[in-house]
């Protein structure tokens, strides 16, 4: 094993095993919490420029969208996460060599990744958005929409496997950097495309594939630079285990993620049984819930980053100092944005929307869900501290349960009490997969606090001063003391 000694050159990469929490947290935190915000604004002001400048039906296409894509995309940034974490675990126990095997296991996954996924998406797209019950009014302009974004999928899960790698090390700067170049180009280009060129909706899917490409390479030239994975040949010649050990932590992440996204997509089936009318109300819906659970899901992602590397450092007590700092921003984005989505839930609305029927439908879902946000809130930073700890089977089996809760709330109550249904389907899969990360989360790290605490308690402090080989001037002052104490 060779220790990784962290240069000058690598200044944007944070060693999370030394120093204060909050401040370490908080200096990783913003940065990263801009890049998803941006990332948010862009999705967000994709949705604007189609629902403004193509229609309410052509918002309806590309928000239909968004459930096939996070099944497919969820899948990749589950494994990129998972992959993540093993990463980070080899950093902060200073273990170079296990660091870059397995960084080169990464990148060969990541390629046949990029290959199996975008062969699946396109082949069954259309089958896909028949078994959702598309309304044949927006079918074509999704197909437009799904063609070119699955055809483009490389590029998403090269951003997500390289962006993962950098925040394992610490470096939430560069990911920044990448999102803020993509956001200026693809606002640009939807503009063009859309209100200029008149492409339609096609043009909002070559627009989001191009910014993708040029957030990979920002992201790729930064990871170039950083000597600790700078990777040869013989990186590449790993043995079953790297790859196995990869999967094992990177697979139920994924599937997490994936069944999550089967539940929204049987919710998004029962929506579109009642019309376009849902189909656009749930659309903005979705817009607003991912903006408004950004800051705390950030704030997930910096758990999942600082608790990786302190338990490969075996640092378990820092675990929980983090854990508080990270449960403190998510209760902050509550009071924050929960009350947004409680007291102004018609002006959001009509932001995106022009319909009344669709504002409307959008004033039931957005206060319930604000109420209930602290749930989702915290399970972001509990799930992904579970997650850092190299346990990802909890985790994975509470996704299972809130694809259960999400079809069993929304086909028992849609009928009943219609578009509300949407947001109780929500609500009811926060709870329940809070309940089991919580448990999970107290199974995992509670022994290790244990055994920290035996480690402490043996060998006593007064005989591990001189085992410590401290010299001959710390001793003598030591046993006067201790004669002058006796005498």
């Amino acid at each position: 094993m060779s220790a990784i000694s962290v240069k000058t050159e690598n200044k944007q990469v944070i060693d999370f095993t030394q120093g204060s929490p909050l401040k370490l947290i908080l200096s990783f935190y913003w940065p990263l919490l801009l890049t998803s915000t941006l990332q948010q604004f862009y999705n967000f002001a994709d949705t604007w420029i189609v629902g403004k400048g193509l229609g309410d039906n052509a918002l309806a296409a590309v928000g239909n969208m968004s459930s096939l894509f996070f099944l497919i995309v969820g899948f990749s940034f589950g494994l990129a996460n998972g992959f993540g974490v093993l990463i980070a675990q080899s950093f902060g126990a200073k273990d170079e060599e296990m660091l870059k095997h397995r960084l080169a296991g990464v990148i060969e996954l990541g390629i046949v990744l990029a290959l199996v996924l975008t062969a699946f998406s396109v082949s069954f797209l259309p089958l896909a958005l028949r078994l959702l019950r598309t309304d044949t009014v927006i079918i074509g302009d999704s197909l437009k929409y799904g063609y070119y974004v699955f055809g483009g999928l490389a590029t998403g899960i090269c951003y997500n496997i390289s962006g993962a790698v950098l925040r394992a090390l610490g470096d939430s700067k560069t990911p920044l950097k990448a999102i803020i170049a993509s956001s200026i180009l693809n606002l640009s280009l939807n503009s063009l495309f859309i209100f200029v060129m008149h492409m339609g909706v096609e043009g909002a899917a070559i627009a989001t594939v191009v910014a993708q490409i040029v957030s990979s390479i920002i992201c790729i030239n930064r990871l170039r630079k950083i000597s600790v994975i700078r990777l040869e040949k013989r990186h590449f010649r790993n043995g079953r285990d790297i790859f196995l050990g990869l999967l094992g932590n990177g697979l139920p992440m994924a599937l997490m993620n994936s069944i999550t996204a089967v539940g929204c997509m049987v919710v998004q089936y029962f929506v579109n049984g009642f019309g376009v009318v849902y189909t656009a109300a749930y659309a903005a819906c979705s817009k607003y819930l991912n903006l408004f659970m950004n800051p705390a899901s950030t704030a997930g992602s910096a758990m999942s980053a600082y608790t990786s590397q302190n338990y490969g450092a075996g640092e378990y007590r820092r675990i929980r100092l983090g854990l508080r700092v990270c449960i403190g921003i998510a209760a902050v984005s509550y009071l924050a944005l929960g009350s947004l989505m409680m007291f102004m839930p018609k002006t959001l609305a009509g932001i995106l929307l022009s319909g009344s029927d669709q504002i409307a439908l959008v004033c039931e879902f957005l206060p319930r869900c604000g109420l209930m946000l602290i749930f989702v809130d915290t399970l972001f930073v509990v799930r992904s501290g579970v997650q850092g700890m190299g346990k990802p089977i909890l985790p994975m089996i509470s996704g299972v349960l809130e694809m259960i809760l999400r079809i069993t709330v929304i086909s028992f109550l849609i009928g009943r009490i219609g578009f509300r249904a949407t947001a109780y389907a929500e609500i009811s899969a926060w709870i329940g997969a809070l309940t089991i990360n919580a448990y999970a989360y107290g199974k995992a790290l509670t022994p290790l606090l244990k055994k920290d605490k035996k480690t402490d308690e043996s060998p006593s402090p007064r005989f591990h001063l001189i085992y410590d080989k401290h010299s001959m001037s710390d001793i003598i002052p030591f046993l006067r003391s201790k004669l002058r104490h006796y005498s």
